[in-house]
């Protein structure tokens, strides 16, 4: 006979239901340990079938101890879920991880281990309990110096997280800066940064642009120098027009003019250039219902 206790137990250790739990404690006669086992690989079963699921939901989340910090998008499929504290904790949780390591890929970070397993084995029991496909689509971790100062910005709950790297400077000015790469979703730190190939696109589409316009081929050239200025006001966060200057200062300038300079810009928006998910809520129930 299972007592009512022995179920509570396993049921407060895997936050699985108490029929579930019941049918553990059953199957591995009463041996907790097994029990945990046995209710693990319920939830693989779980977690595979949803495993050809959307998940461009989520939170993106920045986490900074000393000279380290981590960003990393943890998706699900809906943004209920994302608000959850199950789903939150497991968000902190692989982001403490994270930072005590040297991984570079998220197939290096699933093999992490944490209380609860590898990260893999977390992510799993949580899709098994939460009921939605959860999946940890990418990170990074920046190494600062003493004298360097990281900036941060959570906006709306963790859709955009920005993680900013500056040498001299301070806390504030980094936070201001990270700020702007959320509003104004720079791509790149500075022009440097932009790849070769990436301008000379934008330079052939700047240039048959104006020959469509009817501008003289012998001045294309001296035009382009000023598009391409205005392209790198666009997508280059050090040249962008720094959005609380009352003037026309740039978000280098601003840097500048308080002792520092733009080392690193990070900038993770939840489910940027992923398929997003169309069922409604009322189909999504007839799912469930019908098996």
């Amino acid at each position: 006979m299972i007592s009512a206790s022995l179920v509570k137990e396993l049921r407060e250790k895997t936050g699985a239901g108490m029929l579930d739990c019941k049918k553990a404690l059953e199957a591995t006669n009463a041996d907790m340990d097994l029990a945990v086992d046995w209710l693990r690989e319920k939830g693989i079963s779980k977690a595979m079938k949803k495993a050809d699921r959307i998940a461009a939901e989520g939170i993106a989340s920045i986490l900074i101890k000393g000279n380290e910090a981590a960003i990393v998008e943890v998706n699900s499929e809906t943004d209920f879920v994302a608000k959850n504290t199950e789903f939150t904790s497991m968000v902190e949780e692989i982001l403490n991880v994270i930072i005590e390591s040297d991984v570079k890929t998220v197939e290096e970070a699933l093999n992490l281990s944490t209380e609860n397993g590898t990260v893999q084995d977390l992510i799993v029991a949580k899709t098994a309990k939460i009921g939605e496909k959860l999946s940890l689509r990418r990170f990074e971790k920046v190494i600062k110096e003493d004298t360097d100062v990281f900036g941060e910005y959570i906006h709306m709950g963790g859709k955009i997280a920005t993680l900013v790297l500056l040498s001299g400077a301070n806390e504030t000015v980094a936070n201001d800066v990270a700020m702007q790469a959320a509003a104004m979703r720079p791509l790149y730190t500075n022009p440097s940064m932009v790849p070769d190939d990436v301008l000379e696109k934008e330079k052939s589409i700047m240039k048959e642009q104006l020959l469509n316009e009817g501008k003289p081929a012998d001045r294309i050239e001296n035009i382009l120098v000023g598009k391409v200025k205005k392209y790198y006001e666009d997508v280059c966060l050090e040249n962008q027009i720094y959005i609380k200057a009352e003037n026309k200062e740039t978000v280098g300038e601003y840097v500048a003019k308080n002792d520092g300079v733009i080392l690193n810009m990070i900038r993770f928006e939840v489910g940027e250039g992923m398929e997003k998910r169309c069922e409604n809520f009322a189909e999504e129930v007839a799912k469930q219902i019908n098996g």
